[in-house]
């Protein structure tokens, strides 16, 4: 389910998951295929991790990502989850073709 709520949306990003809701800052936003792609990776992985373990992993592998980088937004950029979801957000097929944890090529 899609939801416009700004609030919720950090600072400096458009769309954020947390399922099974995706939040977008404005509702212009519904319209970009890219943008609503990337997130439902996002929920696929999310599923695929049970929620708390993709979050318990996802903070785990920022912090780590953070002291290798020394920058918040690469930290960001070079998350599993993130690279594979940049990786794919233009093709409209990869959900139903994704692997199991597919994320895991992305370490």
């Amino acid at each position: 389910m899609i939801l416009i709520f700004k609030h919720i949306v950090p600072n400096g990003f458009v769309g954020i998951t947390l399922f099974p809701f995706i939040f977008l800052k404005n509702k212009k936003l519904k319209e970009d295929k890219t943008l609503i792609n990337h997130e439902k990776i996002h929920l696929k992985q999310q599923a695929e991790l049970l929620i708390i373990f993709f979050y318990l992993f996802y903070g785990l592998e920022w912090i780590f990502k953070f002291f290798k980088h020394k920058n918040g937004y690469l930290a960001y950029k070079n998350l599993s989850f993130e690279r594979e979801a940049y990786q794919h957000e233009k093709d409209f097929n990869y959900i139903k073709n994704r692997k199991f944890w597919a994320f895991i090529n992305y370490l």
